[in-house]
């Protein structure tokens, strides 16, 4: 087996026992240690991580951006690879992760953005948003998110970044019940955190985000090529893109459009 890398793997996890293996038999492959900070599961997810080898802490829910700079203060190495429980690195992946180290291209860098390619219910995402999504998983130790309750950005003021080709794949949906569920609840935390701000919506705002998003993923963005199982996919974030503007506008109280 080839040497691991100066890097830290960490993981968030809240009843994942169904899906994590996959996700940490690929950071344990090219990772010097593995981190998973659990929440409180009830379905074996921390006796499942430690049996493949990862490093267990137990943390109470504290939202999205807190939970994963919690996760990221357990690195021990000078770089970090964070992943969701239903994300993972494929063996060319990994290699090109191996090679990218090798390059020294890291002692320029700060930020690594890896495109992340969606899977929905079998089907695989090649067109639209969801085929090459940069999201910053790989960098530096020191790096940290906004503390904000869903969909927290990642700091990136004053950091290198540079865009790379080790993609990441991400099982997104255990069924399309939950995954609408999930959306619900997202929605929900965005609008309250909008709120909280001040931010108010107009009575078509919704409508407009849900039409914007159709018109760039499936025709700007070739969606349309991916089949009825990203036609499904695709619908479901147009009504999120909705349903987070009306619950925004309900928290607000009805505005004029403009």
């Amino acid at each position: 087996m080839a040497d691991p890398l100066p890097l830290s793997g960490v993981v968030i996890t809240f009843n994942e026992a169904d899906r994590i293996e996959r996700c940490l038999r690929s950071m344990l492959a090219v990772c010097r240690d593995v981190t998973v900070v659990d929440s409180q599961s009830t379905d074996g997810t921390p006796e499942l991580a430690r049996r493949l080898g990862a490093r267990v802490v137990d943390q109470p829910w504290l939202g999205f951006g807190r939970q994963k700079n919690l996760a990221i203060e357990q690195a021990t190495q000078p770089w970090v690879l964070l992943l969701d429980a239903d994300e993972w690195l494929e063996p060319d992946a990994q290699a090109a992760l191996r090679a990218l180290f090798a390059s020294g291209a890291p002692d320029t860098t700060d930020v690594f953005m890896l495109p992340r390619r969606t899977h929905f219910l079998g089907t695989v995402m090649h067109f639209g948003s969801f085929a090459r999504e940069p999201v910053h998983r790989l960098f530096r130790a020191h790096c940290r998110h906004e503390e904000s309750p869903v969909h927290e950005r990642f700091i990136t003021d004053g950091l290198r970044l540079r865009v790379s080709d080790i993609r990441m794949e991400h099982d997104t949906a255990r069924s399309e019940a939950e995954y609408w569920a999930k959306l619900q609840r997202y929605a929900g935390l965005w609008a309250k955190e909008r709120a909280a701000r001040g931010k108010r919506a107009a009575a078509l705002r919704g409508p407009a985000a849900a039409f914007a998003y159709l018109l760039k993923n499936l025709l700007l963005r070739g969606g349309l090529l991916d089949g009825p199982g990203a036609w499904r996919f695709h619908a479901l974030h147009a009504r999120y893109a909705a349903l987070k503007y009306e619950r925004l506008r309900a928290l607000g109280g009805p505005q004029p459009f403009a």
